[in-house]
């Protein structure tokens, strides 16, 4: 159906984006008092223009987080109960104020994905239906050497978002205290919790998810009955999966300040520690978190502060591949790689010793 409200033009930091269709219901359990386009657009200003509370260096939060990284759109053009559009590659026709970086898929081919250098891009993105923002775990000037470490707790059924909070602050953060780590705590937006840890850019993507296996591991042996590493969902159980394949190449988080794909427009979070606690995913929405960003500021202000070394746990890495814990698989868009096991679900590996 068509819009009711004219096309208009915003103001995003001095730049002009123009905004159609602005009264388009996105949410449909929200409806037209909470749940339209232009409520996502204004959510969006409030987390990504200079003027928004607990800016930065000029910078709004979420540009902080998406910050010269490949972005990725995941776009719904009916809403979010429509069909999802996961678009890599920026459109031939395009603003100027556009940026792009290349990057390389599994596969090798390439695409110029969308770089963030301020709110204008992100605020023509939303104009798109955006709902979700998904950046690399690297910038543009180094963009196969991530500066992000990822750790994604998502639960699996039978578990949820107060099992995934008690690892994240029983298990994981404790954890990260004794190797000289700062983790940045998120709620997904959904029943997980994502941890960031700002690293040097000097290991290639295949080393920093080794690293990561090997944060995983140590997590799952402090509570193996809370926790795995498995890979088959039927291996799972209940319990929280630590995700280390969210550092792939290719593979991207929702970002910082993104909202997503729920009924009541819930957004990926940053809390601290002790918010953590506290937070239920629920009560933070685009409705909400620009008030909880005005009241306390970013916790995610200080993510850049401090560059960590990924040494401490690459030679974790090497401890568990000398007692046999090698690689792990890969997600199914990747080539087979080098030392991965069978890429094949245990139930139908007719070579285990139990077939």
């Amino acid at each position: 159906m068509a819009s009711k409200t004219p096309a208009e033009e915003l103001d995003v930091d001095g730049t002009a984006v123009r905004l159609t269709s602005p009264d388009r219901v996105l949410f449909p359990a929200l409806g037209a008092d909470g749940g339209t386009k232009r409520h996502l657009v204004d959510y969006y200003l409030a987390v990504s223009t200079s003027s928004a509370d607990g800016a930065v260096g000029g910078l709004g939060p979420l540009v902080r987080a998406l910050r010269d990284r490949p972005t990725y759109l995941q776009r719904f053009p009916d809403g979010v109960e429509g069909e999802e559009v996961y678009q890599k590659r920026v459109p031939e026709r395009a603003p100027d104020y556009l940026r792009r970086v290349r990057v390389t898929f599994p596969s090798g081919r390439h695409a110029d994905a969308l770089r963030v250098d301020s709110a204008a891009p992100l605020l023509w993105a939303v104009q798109m239906s955006t709902v979700t923002f998904h950046p690399w775990p690297t910038r543009a000037d180094h963009v196969e050497l991530p500066d992000e470490l990822r750790v994604d707790l998502d639960p699996q059924p039978g578990t949820g978002f107060e099992e995934a909070r008690r690892v994240a602050l029983d298990v994981l953060h404790p954890l990260l205290d004794e190797l000289g780590l700062v983790g940045y705590p998120k709620t997904s937006g959904g029943r997980g919790v994502h941890v960031y840890v700002r690293i040097e850019p000097r290991w290639e993507i295949r080393e920093v998810r080794r690293a990561a296996i090997a944060l995983a591991r140590e997590v799952e042996r402090r509570a193996p009955d809370l926790v795995t590493t498995a890979w088959w969902k039927e291996q799972r159980t209940s319990a929280i999966f630590v995700d280390y394949n969210q550092n792939a190449r290719d593979h991207t988080i929702a970002s910082a300040y993104s909202a997503r794909r729920t009924p009541t427009a819930t957004v990926s979070t940053p809390v601290t520690w002790a918010e953590l606690a506290d937070v239920h995913p629920d009560d933070c929405t685009i409705a909400t978190v620009p008030g909880l960003l005005a009241e306390r500021g970013d916790p995610m202000a200080g993510l850049d502060d401090v560059a960590h070394s990924l040494d401490g746990l690459l030679q974790m890495a090497d401890r568990d591949e000398a007692e046999g814990q090698g690689e792990m698989p890969y997600p199914p868009n990747h080539p087979k790689m080098p030392g991965e096991p069978k890429r094949v679900q245990p139930s139908r590996d007719r070579d285990r010793p139990d077939a």
